[in-house]
């Protein structure tokens, strides 16, 4: 177990929350946030041991965030699990967990959003409208609550990172967001929690996902650098796989998330991909030799 450098607590308010930031600011210390929607797996406790070693106060924030879900997704089946999460987020050395309700993030009346216009357009964003200014928003009020120096992202949802630190620059939170790498399983199944909806046969069909970004990567490390032909190696193992369906197979450049037809500079190769009723992403950034 990680030694706490507070009194462990556990916060729902947002004014409380808020309360309790803005005195460890006051004391000088440096606050380090993981924003998390709950049911952490070894993904996100990597990002709360990376926090841990980054700052001097270590915050989670649990909260299944409604305005990211559209109307036909799975919010009231999102897999929940608070009282386990908490332990977790001790043994890592989490000093303050803040866990507010629905109502206390968006009370009756609330009607203010935000959006970050390119970044939001592609690959998530046009397959789920809505979902990026929902995250976007939540977000930015999380951060405005917990007032952190730093904040950080998985990068398993390539996009999602990209964005908030768009947003961060753009809006001058004066945050530093940390992108960490994507955490696996040994058999190379990207961890996520939704994976906790796949049967025994869904979850060996996901494997097709690491198979396409791995047969990419190769294609790439040979010395290819033709967007299609990359894309038709990733593609391929998903189409050979029976229980898998693309959503979207992509190659953009890892800063603008702009199509590319050649990789002359660092591009992101990014996938959905249903496996059963599952919708499951992953990505791998192809770098230039």
């Amino acid at each position: 177990m990680i030694a706490s450098r507070l009194p462990f607590e556990v916060i729902r308010q947002p004014s409380t929350m808020r309360a309790w930031a803005e005195n460890l600011r006051r004391d000088g210390l440096r606050i380090c946030v993981v924003p998390t929607m709950g049911y952490l797996h070894p993904g996100h406790l990597s990002l709360l041991r990376a926090g841990r070693a980054r700052a001097d106060v270590l915050i989670a924030t649990i909260f299944v965030n409604p305005t990211q879900f559209g109307p036909n997704e799975d919010l009231a089946v999102y897999p929940r699990d608070e009282e386990g999460d908490i332990e977790k987020a001790r043994e890592c050395g989490v000093d303050l967990i803040f866990c507010p309700d629905v109502e206390a993030m968006y009370p009756q009346g609330y009607q203010s959003y935000v959006t970050v216009e390119e970044l939001s357009r592609p690959l998530c964003g046009s397959a789920r409208p809505g979902h990026f200014r929902g995250v976007a928003t939540i977000v930015t009020k999380l951060f405005h609550i917990t007032q952190p120096h730093i904040a950080i992202f998985g990068r398993k949802d390539y996009q999602q990172f990209a964005m908030i630190r768009q947003m961060s620059r753009d809006l001058d939170f004066g945050i530093e967001i940390v992108g960490m790498p994507i955490v696996r399983e040994a058999d190379g199944l990207a961890m996520s929690s939704r994976n906790a909806y796949l049967s025994a046969p869904e979850r060996s069909a996901a494997l097709c996902l690491y198979r396409g970004l791995k047969a990419a990567q190769a294609r790439f490390h040979s010395g290819e650098r033709d967007s299609l032909a990359l894309l038709d190696a990733a593609r391929q193992p998903i189409e050979d796989t029976e229980l898998a369906r693309i959503d979207y197979v992509d190659l953009r450049d890892a800063t603008t998330l702009e199509l590319v037809t050649s990789v002359s500079r660092p591009a992101v190769l990014a996938m959905a991909v249903f496996v059963g009723k599952t919708r499951l992403i992953d990505n791998a950034v192809l770098g230039i030799d």
